[in-house]
């Protein structure tokens, strides 16, 4: 009987003699065998070794392909292994294959017929394998693909129901191994993208006996490919579907699904743990905004394989993509307490940038922000100009906070510097050139914005679509309506239909500010149409997710139209557009001031005073439904004095909160002037009468 083949050196190298190879109990001198493949006497190669160790054509033509590869001489083993006749071999190895039934004690032989199979088919496979590897070696990648099918072919032949768990020769078992990861790389490496998809599939999906690090190496390779080389893989096929369990969609989804399968397997300790899976599913996730998803899966990783500051730092940035501001700057305190990395930039600047968003932890970003500045030494010093930035970020955010007046002007002036200064440093950052821009139009320095919003456009190519808005928005500051609407006219032409919402809006508003109202409505059911577009391409039944990324808020299309008829005065319209308003959205200030606004120009002073304090029920820093309250109170101060002070403290509050409201300086007036304040009502009036000059029609906050 077949015994298990081997080719064995010694381990100096040095002595010839020692080399030997052995089979079924007996053994030759390599050299012997070595010799004759040197003169090019294959046949008596083989015949030495069939009549040396008891072998069969096949066996022996696999021993001597074998020992060409080792020696290098690939040209040769190709030759050797050209002479096996693999459909024979897998026929004969399937008819000494044993019974699927297990054998009784009484009778079971001492080597079981199932081993002759299996060191058998271990020597021939193994042969087919080699001649892969030479073909692949000599740059013949087709041919090497398919011989590496035929390998994975013929074990699906031979083991039918798959390779069993045990008793399986380990030398078959490396084989099969080596062969499925082979495969995909070649059908990879020849570009037949196709095929290496189903070659990755049929290794995952097929009996193969893998190991756990083989099988977590096919899937990552997979999620890899999936991810990073561009062909769109179809779905699996039917047969290999399980009812009832999940089908990804699409590439995304698959590469997602294999990652987290994998980050699993590194959790439980069934594989050996790979930081890269991690990078490729932060990328993946990244790409379909699911960080909170990743933050899971981090959370999820087992203490050790992360560093916690790493931890930490990787979960404030998922958390912050995420939108949750607040768990983000807990974890990054964590991350920068004195016992652990204070001075950690990247964590300093990512905890400075999440603070520039929110105007209650805008001090505290400040202090990050000059934290960084501070350690951008050496070789880190070209960061000191995001420092810079992400100061003068968080120091306007910060002078948004109510203050006393010269607090915030000297915060606005530092923001500038701050910004000015990071200029130095990325004079061509677009991003920093509109926000700097923004920063000089919300102090209505209107020339200097209108230069910034122009560089931010030739910087970007025209490309992003809040260039265009910024500069139609200074320009409409500026009161040249006509140019823009040039302006935005322009930006519509070069923005897809699904993005022109905002767009579209702001030439509705700069139509009423040039007195066409009928053309403003006209705008807006385009905008309508669009909106129902956009429904049809999702069908009836949307999930709260979808209603959130329409391109066309269909929400802000009703209370824009809206808000154009009440400044129309067409109260009944109003009403209508109100109530399609509130069945997409029922709590919201400002469609609350939109209500008494109407209820106001109906004379029913009652109900519009209702609906601005239910407004500010809902959100107290609202600055419309301030002033309008403080508006029907100053005119009841006409008669009922006690009402002013009440008037001037909404008033004087919503002016901190917005100090270039020129509604608020103006009814602010006409409290002091009812309270017989003269020389207050002429200040309050002329700063109201100075920023109707620079007013835009829509706030500049609203292309942040």
């Amino acid at each position: 009987m077949l015994g298990n083949q081997s080719t064995e050196f010694s381990e100096n190298g040095e002595d010839e003699s020692s080399r030997e190879l052995c089979a079924n109990g007996n053994r030759m001198k390599t050299a012997e065998v070595e010799a004759k493949l040197d003169e090019g006497n294959i046949q008596e190669a083989e015949s030495s070794l069939r009549e040396g160790l008891s072998l069969n054509f096949e066996e022996a033509r696999a021993l001597l392909g074998r020992l060409e590869y080792q020696r290098g001489n690939l040209e040769g083993a190709l030759r050797v292994f050209e002479g096996i006749d693999l459909q024979s071999a897998i026929q004969r190895l399937q008819a000494s294959a044993p019974p699927e039934k297990p054998a009784t004690k009484k009778n079971r032989p001492r080597e079981p017929p199932q081993s002759v199979s299996q060191h058998a088919a271990s020597l021939v496979l193994e042969a087919f394998y080699l001649k892969a590897k030479s073909l692949q070696k000599l740059g013949r990648i087709t041919e090497a693909a398919r011989e590496c099918k035929s390998v994975l072919d013929s074990v699906e032949k031979i083991f039918q129901q798959g390779i069993p768990d045990a008793q399986v020769d380990t030398r078959l078992q490396e084989t099969v191994s080596h062969a499925v990861e082979l495969l995909p790389a070649l059908w990879r490496e020849s570009g037949d993208y196709q095929e290496a998809i189903s070659a990755y599939r049929r290794a995952l999906l097929s009996q193969w006996n893998l190991d756990n690090d083989s099988c977590a190496r096919i899937q990552k390779d997979f999620a890899v490919f999936l991810l990073h080389s561009g062909v769109e893989a179809s779905p699996p096929s039917l047969g290999s579907q399980v009812e009832g369990s999940y089908i990804p969609r699409n590439n995304l989804e698959e590469a997602i699904l294999l990652l987290m399968i994998l980050v699993k397997k590194f959790n439980l300790g069934k594989a050996k743990w790979d930081p890269s899976v991690i990078e490729h599913l932060t990328f993946a996730l990244t790409l379909c905004s699911q960080t909170s998803v990743l933050a899971k899966q981090l959370e999820e990783v087992m203490p050790g394989v992360f560093s916690r500051v790493e931890r930490w730092n990787n979960l404030a940035l998922s958390y912050s993509a995420a939108g949750q501001a607040t768990a983000a700057v807990n974890l990054l305190r964590k991350s920068l307490h004195k016992h652990e990395q204070p001075d950690d930039l990247v964590a300093l600047l990512l905890a400075a940038k999440i603070c520039s968003k929110e105007a209650s932890l805008a001090a505290e970003g400040s202090g990050y922000a000059q934290r960084a500045i501070n350690n951008a030494q050496g070789m880190d010093e070209h960061l000191k100009g995001v420092g810079l930035r992400m100061l003068g970020l968080c120091l306007g955010k910060q002078a948004k906070v109510p203050t006393s007046d010269f607090e915030r002007s000297r915060l606005q002036s530092e923001s500038l510097k701050a910004l000015d200064g990071a200029i130095a440093f990325e004079h061509n950052n677009p991003d920093l050139i509109f926000e700097l821009g923004v920063q000089y139009a919300e102090q209505r320095n209107l020339k200097a914005a209108s230069r910034y919003a122009k560089e931010f456009i030739d910087a970007t190519g025209g490309s992003v679509l809040k260039g265009w808005r910024f500069l139609a928005l200074v320009l409409s500051a500026q009161q040249r309506f006509s140019e823009a609407e040039v302006v935005t006219d322009a930006a519509l032409d070069e923005t897809a239909k699904w993005d022109q919402g905002p767009l579209l809006r702001l030439k509705a508003k700069l139509k009423i500010s040039q007195s066409n109202p009928t053309e403003a409505v006209e705008t807006y059911r385009y905008l309508l149409a669009l909106v129902q577009a956009q429904r049809k391409s999702f069908g009836p039944l949307r999930t709260l997710s979808q209603l959130e990324e329409d391109k066309v808020n269909e929400f802000e299309v009703w209370h824009g139209l809206a808000h154009l008829y009440s400044s129309l005065s067409h109260w009944n319209d109003v009403e209508v557009c109100l109530k399609k308003a509130g069945e997409l959205k029922q709590y919201s200030a400002s469609m609350m001031h939109t209500e008494g606004r109407m209820w106001e120009g109906r004379k029913e002073f009652k109900p519009a005073l209702a609906a601005f304090l239910d407004g500010l029920l809902l959100d107290g820093a609202s600055v419309p439904c301030k002033v309008a309250v403080g508006a029907l109170l100053s005119e009841r101060g006409k008669d009922h004095q006690p009402t002013l002070p009440v008037a001037r403290s909404l008033l004087s509050d919503a002016l901190r909160i917005d100090p270039t409201n020129r509604k608020a300086w103006y009814y602010l007036g006409m409290v002091h002037k009812h309270d017989g304040r003269i020389a207050d009502a002429t200040d309050c009036f002329q700063a109201a009468s100075m920023l109707e000059e620079s007013d835009p029609i829509e706030s500049f906050s609203t292309i942040l």
